[in-house]
């Protein structure tokens, strides 16, 4: 199984990240799959992906009302919005600025044979002004907040993806601790059944007092597992209701644990398929627009040159006709000397370049290294449940020879006691084991962004 995956950690992590100028990689434009950047309206419908891999509709309809509900994800949505409205404000410093203003006076004054005379004035103008970027100083720093957006979005579909794992990782947790309280009920029956036969015998006389107190304690040490996996439920539903965006409620039921699907994962998954990752994907635009901001950053030094006009008329009680006046001015600002804050803002932006890409590295090791975590989980958990299975029926054939002998007066009460505890503890490390398993291919679906396909898999192979 980890022989299956192509791991080529060169095309995906950054070569020279303490050269001079970070290169982003050739297709770093690739975006996680469509279906992580559709913006969820009310009502419409979501589509189920690979968690319908399970088998449960039941598990399908709750990722839907948490997609639709979450507030942590309404939150990162919010954010998106932030991103997108910073861009607008970017890219309309490209544009030019128009202003109009309109001033008005009014005065009296003497003439020469000393008569009064009022004077009525108004002066309607319009000013507008305009950064030529000759240099792309401005485009610089508009495509860097265009790469913020994508990486706003990668952080999204990042809260996205945990929200659909953890409650996927939260049912099948609840569905294993049903199960755990229906071996403890049913195991809870046979000690009620043992204490019965062994009050019986001791009220007979065929045995001492020994073996029904001993029968006495086993029943109540396992009458206690009935409440304990009652208050994990009832947790384990409030948890998830959180995550639905729901007030504590019950949570409806579907397949049961055993028979949840197991996908089979397909040999040979290309390491490519990893750049579905959404937090991959955030930390290689946050790399990108830190590179542009970088280059907005060293433009300053170079001249802006800048346009500017303004166009009014003059209207007036005194004037028989109205003036019209106009101006139009260029200008050519370059710095001189700032004490050094040009200089410091271009240190600052190397800084976060070279931050951003060693944590773009970091991001896609630690994607490795998920994914290899996930692969390993998923065969060792498997492993470890047929042992367990393997256990449970040797114990359970056991359990039976054990009370046959022991109601036969062959062998004592120890017997079939020591036999009821290793049976009860095989049964629970069983549920456990299959839980494991299956949230090991819940870690599987989410290291690798969200599953994958048959056709992912032959379109990166070709």
């Amino acid at each position: 199984m980890r022989a299956g995956i192509i791991l080529t950690i060169a095309a995906m992590s950054m070569a020279g990240c303490a050269g001079p100028r970070s290169q982003t990689p050739a297709n770093a434009a690739v975006a996680p799959p469509p279906a992580w950047r559709t913006a969820l309206g009310p009502g419409e419908p979501i589509r189920a992906d690979w968690w319908a891999a399970f088998g449960d509709p039941v598990l399908t309809r709750l990722i839907e009302r948490a997609l639709a509900n979450n507030p942590d994800l309404s939150s990162a949505a919010a954010r998106v919005e932030e991103a997108r409205a910073t861009e607008r404000l970017s890219r309309a410093q490209l544009s030019p600025n128009i202003s109009g203003g309109f001033g008005g006076s009014e005065s009296r004054a003497l003439n020469p044979f000393g008569v009064g005379q009022n004077s009525l004035g108004a002066e309607p103008t319009i000013e507008a002004s305009y950064d030529l970027d000759l240099f792309g100083r401005l485009r610089a720093a508009n495509a860097a907040t265009r790469a913020q957006i994508l990486a706003s979005e990668g952080a999204r579909d990042t809260v996205r993806l945990g929200i659909v794992s953890s409650v996927a990782t939260g049912y099948i947790t609840l569905r294993a601790l049903d199960s755990r309280l229906i071996v403890a009920r049913s195991t809870l029956a046979a000690r009620g059944e043992g204490l019965r036969i062994a009050r019986r015998r001791a009220e007979t006389g065929y045995t001492s007092r020994l073996e029904l107190h001993q029968a006495e304690g086993e029943y109540h040490a396992t009458e206690q597992l009935v409440p304990q996996a009652e208050l994990a439920i009832a947790r384990q539903e409030n948890a998830l209701g959180v995550l639905l965006g729901d007030v504590p409620a019950p949570i409806a039921r579907g397949v049961a644990l055993e028979k949840l699907a197991t996908p089979a994962i397909p040999d040979g998954l290309p390491a490519d398929l990893l750049r579905r990752r959404p937090d991959l994907y955030q930390a290689e635009q946050t790399l990108v627009a830190s590179d542009r901001s970088l280059d907005s950053a060293r433009r300053a030094f170079l001249p802006s040159i800048g346009l500017t006009g303004s166009v009014g008329l003059v209207l007036s009680n005194l004037l028989p006709n109205p003036v019209t006046v106009f101006s139009i001015g260029g200008s050519i600002l370059s710095p001189i000397f700032d004490g050094g804050r040009l200089r410091a803002q271009q240190g600052i932006a190397v800084s976060r370049r070279d931050q951003a890409a060693f944590a773009y590295r970091r991001t896609a090791l630690n994607a490795f290294r998920e994914v290899d975590d996930s692969l390993a989980g998923v065969l060792r958990s498997g492993q470890q449940a047929v042992a367990f299975a393997g256990q449970r029926d040797a114990l359970a054939a056991a359990l039976r020879n054990a009370s046959n002998r022991y109601r036969a007066g062959y062998s004592s009460y120890l017997d079939q006691l020591d036999t009821q505890r290793g049976l009860l503890t095989a049964e629970l490390a069983l549920v456990q084991a299959r839980a494991d398993r299956l949230n090991a291919y819940v870690t599987l679906y989410q290291a690798f962004g969200g599953g994958w396909s048959v056709a992912d898999v032959q379109n990166v192979q070709r």
